[in-house]
């Protein structure tokens, strides 16, 4: 991983925030600690939850003390459906530590919603972070953005990336299988937003790069090759999902926006998860929720197309929704609405509303709920 980052350094010589060190490897707790003490940060805070800590963070703790790195840890607490949140009451949660604590560094040891919460309060207390990713479950550890939950709303706020991330292969490889499923269907939901990419530079003038879409696209094309071996959970290719992702944020990192890997997919599901966090319901995994929901853009994209002749370049290089729930099913992700336990009106009511979720982005649902399309 170190070897592909240092090629992304050379291709793109004017970005500056690249991470300095990117390991996926058997020990990478123990090259986390030795970088952590090597930079002279003393002292450490841990932002894990339950589950995280005694996946990676209690050992990563005992690593950095042999070091002689004092390590805090925050738990972060649970919202009354039981979830783990990006929310304002988590982000409180750890910035009142950063005030008791004082850190020299904050380490994310989790998945994306502690990572969230992470980056987010490292870049409110001037603090740096580093990425400790606990399963292979989603593609934002090493971006910039935050998605986080304001009031119940869903708005992605530009903060920091880290400094370093550290995936230790035999923590990824004992994650729950449904948490590399998602990994997964995060990963193909870059099918449609590769798609919204193009279709938001056509109509709406937003800024496009080829050798960026090229950096996720290589991406995407390496895990739906290994779709059938994620299912059987063979290492390689749980190792080689968590790199796509990993590839995926520095595309983002380097364009300096979501828009690499991130399309109605990504609203539709944002839309589910800010509905079922209003009625108080337990809250699915991203990528479950995004690799269905690319499976259904795709559906109503090619649908368009029948009408839409010059959409047709386009529409060629998107697999179909079949294709794309094949493939889930092949990863052991599901495929459809009703295995996430998503009601058929809420589907309506999210294929009709999803696009106000980012109204600063140009995707073919918008074009489509608006009647901007041409007739």
């Amino acid at each position: 991983m170190q070897q592909w980052l240092e090629q992304m350094k050379k291709a793109f010589p004017d970005y500056a925030e690249f991470p300095e060190r990117m390991v996926v490897a058997s020990g990478a707790l123990a090259e986390a600690a030795r970088y952590v003490a090597d930079k002279g940060w003393r002292n450490a805070l841990l932002v894990a939850d339950n589950n995280t800590h005694e996946a990676a963070g209690r050992k990563l703790a005992e690593e950095l003390a042999v070091r002689g790195v004092t390590a805090f840890v925050t738990l972060v607490k649970p919202n009354p459906a039981g979830d783990v949140v990006a929310d304002e009451a988590s982000v409180v949660q750890v910035l009142l530590d950063l005030q008791q604590k004082h850190p020299d560094v904050l380490l994310a040891v989790g998945s994306g919603t502690l990572h969230d919460i992470t980056r987010y309060s490292a870049y409110t207390s001037g603090k740096p972070f580093v990425s400790v990713p606990t399963a292979p479950s989603v593609d934002g550890f090493n971006s910039k953005g935050a998605p986080l939950l304001i009031r119940g709303e869903k708005m992605t706020i530009q903060s920091i990336g880290p400094v370093a991330l550290f995936a230790d292969a035999e923590v990824l490889l004992q994650a729950p299988r449904l948490m590399t499923a998602a990994g997964f269907g995060d990963m193909l939901g870059k099918a449609t937003s590769l798609f919204d990419w193009r279709i938001g530079h056509r109509y709406a003038g937003e800024p496009y790069s080829d050798e960026v879409a090229n950096i996720t696209r290589q991406a995407l094309e390496r895990t739906i090759r290994s779709a059938e071996d994620i299912g059987k959970g063979k290492e390689e290719a749980i190792l080689d999902l968590m790199r796509a992702l990993l590839e995926s944020g520095i595309a983002m990192l380097i364009f300096g926006h979501s828009h690499p890997a991130s399309g109605a997919e990504h609203h539709l599901s944002h839309y589910w998860e800010m509905a079922f966090i209003r009625s108080g319901r337990r809250q699915l995994l991203h990528g479950a929720k995004v690799g269905v929901a690319c499976g259904m853009i795709a559906d109503l994209y090619h649908a368009i197309g029948r009408d839409k002749p010059e959409l047709a370049p386009l529409l060629a290089d998107l697999p179909t929704g079949d294709r794309i729930r094949k493939w889930l099913a092949a990863a052991g992700a599901p495929t459809t609405p009703e295995e996430l336990g998503i009601e058929e009106e809420l589907v309506r009511l999210g294929l009709a509303e999803a696009h106000k979720v980012r109204l600063n982005r140009t995707t073919l649902l918008r074009l489509r709920n608006e009647g901007k399309l041409a007739q």
